[in-house]
């Protein structure tokens, strides 16, 4: 079976000029997240479990961008507009997958920000570099791991309904909905797991939060205390990127099935472009040693 992939529909005769910022996005993505991690490994000075975790969430953003560009890019330069099963189902889990690394890496963000402010004398002795390699593996396995009942049984499916997708790229749900199988498993179980990782994730993220607020609120020095906070801004920012899209895409689908259905996949995309495009610059703008890296890198290429 082959699927139709939609690009904006009723803009067809503008894809060329859809298409340019679309892919300066796409190599944004991959030139921002590469130089992160190229300027996490090649600078010693970088390699601390912060700076781990954030060459973790900058990997994931790289193969998000490198999951769906080939369809979101093959429709707007008229390349291709089809996709077939396999593919599709490929596709969407990575997708799936990613986004639940991206989630799990965040909560692992989150708890290294409360080792390093709530408990700072033993953050070197809690946070060691074979702990780091297990959180890693951990949040791979969870990650693509409880997925895969889902992604498998979609290829099982018969695909009764027309096959036409409402996103550039492949999504669990949109296959669900032109199929005329029994599909209770796979909403039931994505519901699950959908409440068991980015649900819980939230949920833990902001307990974190809080004990780190109350953790600072107590520090006595307003300097050292606006210091401490400014540590948690980039992180913050990165939560809220991705969490955002994600809340605002799901109410779309719930409650603007009236709206256009250019919104919904304008909301797609930015569901899969917002948080690989921006984290990088969210990074290379709020975190010091970052940015000062970067400056120094382009500095001696320049001379």
């Amino acid at each position: 079976s082959t699927f139709l992939l939609t690009g904006f529909p009723g803009m067809e005769q503008s894809y060329v000029w859809i298409a340019i910022p679309f892919s300066s996005i796409y190599v944004m993505i991959l030139l921002g997240n590469c130089m992160i991690l190229h300027v996490i490994r090649t600078e010693q000075s970088l390699h601390e479990p912060m700076f781990y975790f954030l060459a973790m969430l900058a990997l994931t953003d790289l193969c998000m961008g490198l999951s769906t560009v080939h369809t979101v890019l093959g429709i707007l330069w008229g390349l291709s507009n089809n996709i077939s099963l396999d593919a599709c189902i490929g596709q969407s889990y990575f997708i799936h997958g990613l986004s639940f690394m991206e989630s799990s890496v965040l909560l692992a963000m989150s708890f290294d920000r409360y080792i390093a402010i709530c408990n700072p004398l033993r953050y070197s002795s809690i946070l060691t570099e074979a702990r780091i390699i297990k959180i890693g593996v951990i949040i791979i396995i969870r990650s693509f791991l409880f997925i895969t009942p889902a992604i498998i049984r979609l290829k099982f499916f018969n695909y009764c309904r027309p096959h036409v997708l409402s996103h550039s790229f492949c999504l669990h749900q949109d296959l669900l909905r032109l199929t005329c199988s029994d599909i209770r498993f796979n909403s039931f179980y994505a519901l699950g797991l959908v409440i068991c990782t980015l649900l819980l994730d939230s949920v833990l993220i902001l307990v974190s939060y809080v004990l780190i607020l109350k953790s600072v609120l107590a520090i006595a020095s307003q300097d050292e205390r606006l210091k401490s906070f400014q540590t948690c801004i980039s992180h913050i920012c990165a939560v809220l990127v991705f969490y955002i899209p994600i809340i605002s895409l799901t109410m779309v689908h719930r409650f603007g099935k009236h709206l256009s259905p250019i919104v919904h996949v304008l909301m797609g995309n930015i569901y899969i472009l917002f948080p690989p495009f921006m984290n990088p610059i969210i990074y290379s703008v709020k975190t010091q040693q970052i940015r000062s890296r970067i400056h120094r890198l382009f500095s001696w290429q320049k001379y």
